[in-house]
């Protein structure tokens, strides 16, 4: 199967969950409205603003992920729907965060913000993986070697979400929601090969039927 309809159902996915998240705004100066009631709503938007970046740049990186292959196969979309059962869920945390972040609730808030930011971040290291191993059989325009080594760049990510999660807990939710919007920051860079890029004297495999 070629990716156009995996990339057009994931497309339409990403562009529902981070539509979903202005929802959180709209109950602000409903009831009153001055600057202080703007001000005092800062976790609304700063929660929104960290979810609103994090999933831009999380299709934007998906993108660049199936951008490498002319195919996608069973499994591939089974991770890739995996994946995208992570992504249609952040605007739970980010609801989580916006109402709780400055009372006791805070730390429980951050936290499932984290587990489901875990699981999104394996979900595409999952993604990569896969396209890395099965390069060929894909139809990847780079060679497999050129792909397998920017894995462990690529699901470091991981390993500081868990990092953030853990601070949340411990240390501050206000500090591991700003930890996990600069993980957003640090995506929003090149980490991935460009499938533009073809190795010295590699040419692209055909395309199957």
């Amino acid at each position: 199967m070629s990716t156009g309809r995996a990339e057009a159902f994931s497309d339409g996915v990403f562009a529902v969950a981070i539509t979903v998240l202005v929802f959180g705004l709209l109950p602000i100066g409903t009831r009153t409205l001055d600057a202080t009631v703007l001000l005092q709503a800062w976790p609304q938007y700063f929660a929104y603003v960290v979810s609103f970046l994090t999933i831009g740049i999380m299709w934007m990186n998906h993108h660049t992920i199936l951008a490498h292959v002319a195919r996608v196969d069973r499994p591939l979309l089974v991770i890739n729907l995996l994946l995208l059962m992570g992504i249609v869920a952040i605007p739970f945390p980010t609801a989580l965060v916006a109402e709780h972040l400055r009372d006791s609730g805070g730390k429980a808030a951050t936290v499932t913000y984290g587990l489901v930011m875990i699981a999104i971040s394996a979900g595409f290291a999952a993604l990569w993986v896969y396209v890395a191993t099965h390069a060929v059989a894909l139809g990847a325009a780079l060679p497999p070697e050129a792909l397998r080594s920017s894995m462990t760049g690529w699901t470091l990510g991981g390993v500081a979400y868990v990092a953030g999660t853990l601070i949340a807990w411990f240390v501050s939710a206000v500090a591991g929601m700003v930890i996990f919007g600069a993980l957003a920051v640090y995506y929003l860079f090149e980490h991935l090969p460009s499938p533009a890029e073809e190795a010295p004297g590699s040419s692209a495999p055909e395309p199957g039927p």
